[in-house]
Order: C-alpha cells, then structure tokens, then sequence
C-alpha cells in the first residue's frame, strides 16, 4: 500500500504531458509547442485536430502565427476540425451556410410583420415609423384600442384573429 500511495503523490507533483504530447507519446518538454494550447484536460481537442491536419501541420501553423494570434489560430483549427468530423464535406461552410439561410429567413419574416404592423396602424388611422410598433391608442383614455374591423379578421390560415384592443 505504501509503494502506492508514493507513486501516486509522486504523479501529482510532476508535470502531466499536454494533450499532444500523450496523444504522440512523446514526452512533453518545457518548450512543447502544443503545451499552451492543447492542456492534458483537452484531449479530444488535440484528437480532432491531428486528425483533420496533422500534428506536424499544426506545429507549422502555430510556429507561422504571431505569438499574440497563436490561441485563435488554435481554436480555430479546433473548430474547423470539429465542424470537418461532422460534416466531412462542407465543414464550418455548411454551418454558416444553415445560419445564413436561417437569417434571411427571419428577416423576411420580421419585414412581413413591420409591414402587417403598419398596414393596422394605417387602418387604425395612425402611420407608425416601422421599425416601432404600431398600436392604436385613445390619448384621452390612455387605453389601446382600434375600432377598425381588420383588427378582428382571420389572420393566415390557420384562422385565428387578432382581437381589437392590444
């Protein structure tokens, strides 16, 4: 039990390789160029990118990049790296291309509601700039409200309405 007890106290003093290192068993000397980037609590970090580039790409890579640019640089291998396992063919591009797509989609969509929201306020007698919302409101009462009658027609199709006060 003794012997032990001293071998693991003796673990937890020394240095542990950096993920790169004890991926390539190799040992981790005190000038490891993957040491900063790829800590021993992060090795499926350094698997994805050995894999996707090459441990000797990525060394050539971090040693090419400025000293202040080198963690980006990292990370963004990482993420590449990441995005090449699950999308061998597109990669990040495929992602961005999805969010892309996803922007324009709610773009029209908040441009079909500015403009419903100026056609009620049209209706309700008053024109709203349309980037606020548009709402019919009695200054006397201080209470919204729009008499109109589009206000309680079926909206799209799946024949719902909006009531008249807001």
């Amino acid at each position: 039990m003794q012997k032990k007890e001293r071998k693991m106290a003796s673990s937890s003093s020394s240095n542990f390789p950096c993920a790169a290192c004890k991926f390539l068993r190799r040992k981790c000397m005190a000038d490891c160029t993957f040491a900063p980037y790829f800590p021993p609590e992060e090795p499926q970090k350094f698997f994805n990118v050995h894999k996707i580039f090459g441990a000797s790409n990525v060394s050539k890579l971090i040693n090419e990049v400025a000293p202040h640019q080198r963690q980006d640089t990292v990370n963004s291998l990482a993420y590449e790296a990441e995005a090449r396992l699950k999308d061998p063919v597109y990669g990040c591009v495929g992602a961005i291309s999805v969010l892309q797509r996803q922007v324009m989609r709610l773009q029209r969509e908040l441009d079909a509601i500015r403009a419903d929201l100026i056609r009620y306020s049209a209706a309700c007698g008053e024109m709203q700039p349309p980037t606020t919302v548009g709402t019919c409101f009695d200054h006397n009462a201080g209470n919204s409200y729009c008499p109109d009658s589009l206000w309680n027609e079926p909206y799209g199709d799946n024949g719902g309405s909006y009531g008249g006060s807001l």
